[in-house]
């Protein structure tokens, strides 16, 4: 059984979640009229990711007696000035999944609520791999600059990344 505190701090979970699915498919819309279809593919992919972590929260609250929560999302972000700006975006807000997800992993150990901490481990192993990948994008973007070649091949090479490729995601 959860306790109502680490229950309610789940569902806070459970929000982000949601948010974070949200705010890729946004990042992904802005991505498919800008011509950049790769960088759209990758995103549309990662948003059907994060609403699977959501999911895997609800099932998990559900099954230990608690009651998932399935509140009202803030709106994402809807426009970029380039393609950086969304990527350094998406770098923050993993960051900040990453923190969440800690305060969660501490907030279990102080209630000796190790089933859940178990539970937990596969987000922070499932973080680390998203932080390194957005840095290592991010980083890729960095090293582009102004080049519109090296946009152009940076938007066809981010379909290789093997998330994508795992779930053979076709957006168009």
């Amino acid at each position: 059984m959860l306790t109502k505190n680490i229950e309610n701090l789940l569902n806070q979970q459970i929000k982000i979640e949601a948010e974070s699915s949200q705010i890729y498919l946004s990042m992904a819309c802005w991505a498919d009229t800008h011509g950049l279809d790769g960088i759209a593919q990758f995103m549309y992919t990662q948003s059907d990711e994060e609403r699977t972590h959501m999911l895997k929260l609800v099932r998990y609250v559900n099954e230990r007696g608690g009651h998932a929560q399935i509140t009202e999302l803030k709106a994402p972000k809807t426009t970029f000035t380039n393609f950086v700006e969304m990527f350094e975006e998406l770098y923050k807000h993993e960051v900040f999944v990453s923190e969440s997800i800690n305060n969660l992993v501490h907030e279990t150990l102080g209630e000796k609520d190790y089933a859940t901490h178990n539970f937990l481990q596969w987000y922070v192993a499932e973080q680390i791999e998203e932080e390194a990948q957005a840095k290592t994008i991010l980083d890729k973007i960095y090293m582009i600059g102004d080049d519109r070649g090296g946009l152009y091949l940076f938007d066809r090479d981010i379909q290789q990344i093997p998330v994508l490729n795992a779930l053979n995601y076709n957006a168009k």
